[in-house]
């Protein structure tokens, strides 16, 4: 077990036979370099009246008192397969791993290139790995670095044992933060995946005692993270000064050291000052006192830097060459990023989606690559002679089969693994193809998305398990942020993660829980596909086609088709592909269209078949994207729509069909269009007060008879 240490030891220590002399040079020279763009934002808002406001920074967060360490941190981060998770305050470490002056400055400015080609505030940025160690998407909420950056350290660690990379050792994945952050869910789940698994992950805390306006005491009892941790397992903790070169130098190679033997993760906690408003429109006079200010500029990192600099062989004539040229690239970069033009807003929808091979996706960082892509294959094509399976054996038949065709595949999520899942879809999945890669995690739903997303960044096509849709909720943050991580990014990031999701009414059951649908949720999160699949062929064809897709998937898995015996279907093959937003027509006619999809496609069919062939039948299939094509064609032949829906009315998907139609085929309707849903009210439990709102065959046909008398 790692041993700890919370108080640190200031007397000289050897140094290791391993441990390199810090390049002093450049660390003053990145230093200077964010001290310096610091500077030059802060100045222009200081002087917003008289400065254009294309030149103005809308979000300027300051690294000033923060940046020695980060910078100290970059220099440490050498291997190809190095990453960072970082946030608002990290440009000093995103400068130290190659990020041009140009770029740092025209990406606050919202000028074209850089982090986001505009699309995303300057501070939240990325670096593909073209230089070096890579620094994963950022994001605009605190904590949610935490568990994509231990994805990444897991992924090393799937890469290397199960995949045979060995050029994956030794390196390392490190989360940046705040002492705030460390009060959200995803540092807690961050932390229990990285020393419950032994992962090559640094938990770095930069600590200036303020989260805006909050002490560090309301964010972590006693306001040291370090000193609460002292009891966990396996993780080696270090307390240091963070404006103090020396010290931050040795604590940063011990622990980076440490954590690239692979003896287990570490935790870093260097106190610095902030020396700035929170960003630029905070006046922290207003939460600090002039005394407390004062304060923290006598620790300012700068003027120790210089004098430790010059005592370790720098001339004066040195540091202000050093000075000059800092000021030199800084003016040039300047003037390159002024000089850039705005982002081009006929772009601005590109991205969403990942675009058509060879339209723009080769330099994206995640996913399968086009090639191994190309080489799985796959065609909608039915093999007549399949057996009959139901829905369940339909979805553990296809990860079976995409386990064993990419080994690239990693399937996982609470109770995935030994037990198979709670509704047994994934039984056998482990002991077939091992722990490595069907596994069982621990209970934090951003913890498991959140992993998704680091793995899909490093390559890999993780297919995670939210037990039940509720139970997604924890996790929007990072299924949002997974959703726009192309668009932000400018193509330069993609996660392509499957998420499959149980949800809906239960056989004669319900409850507000375990019976929740709501796929409007991820159909308005953007970038998302989502599948809602009625039966087993459909089930193969949608689930193949996600795990193959350059684009994230939600996988709606209805209980009650995993329950009975509805949707059962015959086996459509091992390499059936369904295109996505292709809808099928179950039954033709000639006087109504009932769009629906998922289990209420069972109840829509038996009503149809009440009235011969008046009613034509829709099954959408997937609602992200959906088939507008073929709804419009079916409305404008028949006059008439019914849309069938298990989530709520107000809101719900059906609205979008029905506005849909009414604006592009209005003109065809001979009866206005009608929705039924499950009234506003949450899914209830007993099964009197389920049937009382939930739609079936009778309350269906008599909405269509409805219509049709019109």
């Amino acid at each position: 077990m790692a041993t700890h240490s919370i108080r640190v030891d200031r007397r000289p220590s050897p140094t290791p036979a391993a441990r390199v002399a810090p390049d002093w040079r450049r660390i003053a020279y990145h230093v200077l370099v964010s001290r310096a763009l610091d500077d030059v934002e802060e100045a222009t808002n200081r002087n917003k009246a008289t400065v254009p406001r294309e030149h103005q920074v809308l979000y300027q967060f300051s690294a000033r008192g923060h940046e020695m360490s980060q910078v100290i941190l970059g220099t440490l981060l050498d291997r190809p397969h190095d990453a960072a998770g970082a946030y608002y305050r990290s440009r000093p470490l995103l400068l130290t791993l190659g990020l041009t002056i140009e770029d740092a400055l025209a990406s606050p400015l919202g000028r074209s290139g850089g982090f986001s080609d505009g699309r995303d505030i300057g501070v939240v940025c990325n670096l593909p790995p073209h230089h070096g160690a890579l620094v994963l998407p950022m994001a605009g909420d605190v904590g949610s670095q935490y568990t994509p950056t231990a994805g990444w350290a897991q992924s090393l660690q799937y890469h290397r044992d199960v995949l045979g990379d060995a050029s994956r050792a030794g390196s390392i994945a490190v989360a940046l933060g705040g002492e705030a952050s460390v009060a959200t869910n995803g540092f807690w789940a961050a932390l229990t995946m990285a020393t419950t698994l032994s992962l090559p992950m640094l938990f770095y805390v930069e600590d200036n005692g303020l989260g805006i306006s909050v002490r560090s005491e309301m964010q972590t009892p006693g306001g040291n993270i370090a000193a609460n941790l002292a009891s966990f397992g396996n993780l080696l903790i270090r307390d240091g000064d963070g404006t103090d070169p020396a010290e931050s130098a040795r604590l940063l190679q011990e622990v980076v050291s440490h954590v690239r033997g692979g003896t287990g993760p570490a935790l870093i906690r260097l106190t610095v000052p902030r020396l700035s408003n929170h960003s630029g429109p905070d006046n922290q006079k207003g939460y600090r006192t002039d005394d407390e200010i004062a304060a923290d500029w006598t620790r300012d990192p700068l003027p120790k830097l210089r004098r430790h600099v010059l005592a370790s062989g720098m001339s004066e004539q040195e540091w202000h060459a050093l000075e000059g040229e800092v000021e030199r690239d800084v003016t040039t970069a300047l003037a390159g990023a002024r000089g850039r033009v705005a982002p081009n807003p006929s772009t601005v929808k590109r991205f969403i989606y990942g675009e058509p091979a060879g339209a723009g996706d080769a330099d994206t960082v995640g996913g399968l690559s086009a090639r191994e892509l190309a080489a799985l294959g796959g065609r909608d094509v039915v093999e007549e002679d399949g057996p009959v399976v139901r829905f369940a054996e339909a979805v553990r038949r296809t990860l079976a089969h995409e386990l064993e065709a990419n080994p690239k595949v990693l399937v996982f999520g609470e109770d995935v693994g030994v037990k198979g899942g709670v509704h047994l879809v994934t039984e056998g999945l482990r002991k077939r193809f091992g722990a490595g890669r069907v596994f069982d995690t621990s209970l934090s739903e951003e913890g498991i998305i959140g992993r998704a997303v680091g793995m899909a960044v490093s390559g890999l096509m993780p297919v995670a398990e939210i037990q039940f849709r509720k139970y997604a909720d924890p996790a929007t943050e990072q299924l949002n942020n997974c959703g726009t991580m192309r668009w932000r990014t400018n193509n330069q990031f993609a996660a392509p993660i499957v998420v499959r999701m149980p949800g809906g009414f239960g056989k004669d059951v319900g409850d507000p829980w375990h019976s929740l649908s709501s796929e409007v949720t991820w159909v308005h999160a953007i970038g998302w596909q989502v599948l809602v699949p009625s039966n087993a062929a459909d089930a193969v064809g949608l689930l193949r086609a996600a795990m193959r897709s350059r684009n994230p998937s939600i996988f709606f898995e209805h209980r009650s088709l995993l329950m009975t015996s509805d949707g059962s279907a015959r086996y459509p093959g091992d390499s059936y592909v369904l295109p996505m937003g292709r809808a099928k027509t179950l039954r033709a006619g000639t006087d109504v269209t009932v769009v629906t999809w998922g289990a209420m496609v069972h109840r829509c069919v038996p009503a149809a078949e009440r009235f011969g062939d008046r009613v034509e039948v829709l099954d959408l299939r997937t609602v992200a994207p959906w088939d507008r094509a073929a709804v419009l064609a079916s409305v404008r032949k028949t006059g008439r729509c019914l849309i069938v829906h298990e989530d709520t009315l107000t809101a719900g998907f059906g609205a979008e069909v029905a506005a849909t139609v009414a604006q592009e085929a209005f003109w065809s309707l001979d009866a206005p269009v009608e929705r039924l849903a499950v009234d506003d009210v949450p899914m209830p439990y007993h099964e009197v007060l389920l049937s009382a709102v939930l739609p079936d065959a009778e309350r269906i046909a008599a909405v269509i008879d409805r219509v049709l008398s019109h």
